[in-house]
């Protein structure tokens, strides 16, 4: 049995302040950084190979996405990994336009097969990383959420990482004690997709939720905070926007407010994947 209790995982986050290094797309840094501030993190986007690693060790956690990677970002990676892996530090794969080019689809299955604590993408990502489907268009999902879950299940006992398909309604998947596990969390509103950098910037929000979290439940409740905080803002954020570019402000401001209490009002249903038994309850 999973209970999610939300308002407990971001009064850690809020207390630790967790510095968070993001290995990630140019296009994104500056908002990616702004989203671990305005929730109480601390963002570091540090990505040059010849110290990347030294620095996994003073962060609390690590995003890697290669969004616009150079080879210098991918060297950096490599290098963050191992480190992470070495001082059993959290970090996140957002495998962000995989199977769009074969190079940084390769990259991707490398970095996915390197124990990440957590793997965030829309649908079609997930499909493509899981080995049933070629992807989205460029960042763009083509695929549903809940067509997806089976293989992000898959996913999911085979790396071991809590896998997390964003989309109108969230899933997340963690395979604990032999059972398959998803969480699904509604919320957010349809501007978020045409603001560059909410998606790449939970991946980076999910890195500083799983500060702290030493268990498999906890790992999965973490990731389910993360989302959840994210739908709760997103859909506080619609009130008053005029478009994307009002509601990007609104977002940021969203983020920044949300209480404990209400991320605990976060509309999550979960169950095993079979459906047999209900895991968790709305928090």
């Amino acid at each position: 049995m999973v209970d999610f209790d939300l308002r407990s995982a971001n009064a850690r986050l809020r207390a630790s302040n967790p510095l968070i290094q993001c290995i990630t797309n140019t296009v994104v840094q500056q908002f990616s950084a702004n989203v671990l501030l305005a929730i109480g993190a601390a963002p570091a986007m540090l990505d040059h190979e010849a110290d990347a690693a030294q620095f996994t060790r003073i962060a609390n956690g690590l995003l890697v996405n290669f969004g616009t990677a150079t080879n210098q970002q991918f060297l950096a990676a490599d290098a963050a990994i191992e480190a992470s892996d070495a001082d059993s530090k959290p970090w996140v794969l957002d495998p962000v336009s995989i199977g769009a080019v074969d190079f940084r689809t390769t990259r991707i299955h490398r970095a996915a097969n390197s124990s990440p604590t957590a793997i965030r993408g829309n649908a079609s990502e997930i499909a493509a990383l899981a080995g049933v489907g070629l992807g989205g268009r460029g960042v763009d999902s083509t695929d549903e959420v809940d067509a997806v879950i089976p293989a992000a299940a898959e996913l999911a006992r085979t790396t071991g990482a809590i896998v997390a398909v964003s989309g109108p309604r969230d899933a997340i998947i963690a395979h604990i004690d032999g059972a398959d596990h998803v969480a699904r969390i509604d919320g957010g509103h349809s501007y978020m997709p045409l603001v560059i950098g909410t998606g790449c910037s939970l991946g980076a929000v999910t890195a500083a939720y799983l500060d702290g979290a030493t268990t498999a439940s906890a790992k999965f409740e973490a990731v389910v905070a993360a989302h959840a905080h994210f739908a709760v803002a997103g859909e506080a954020a619609a009130g008053g926007a005029q478009g994307p570019g009002s509601y990007s402000v609104n977002f940021l401001d969203a983020l920044y407010a949300l209480t404990g209490e209400q991320l605990a009002t976060a509309r999550v249903e979960a169950a095993t994947i079979a459906g047999s038994a209900n895991i968790g309850a709305q928090s």
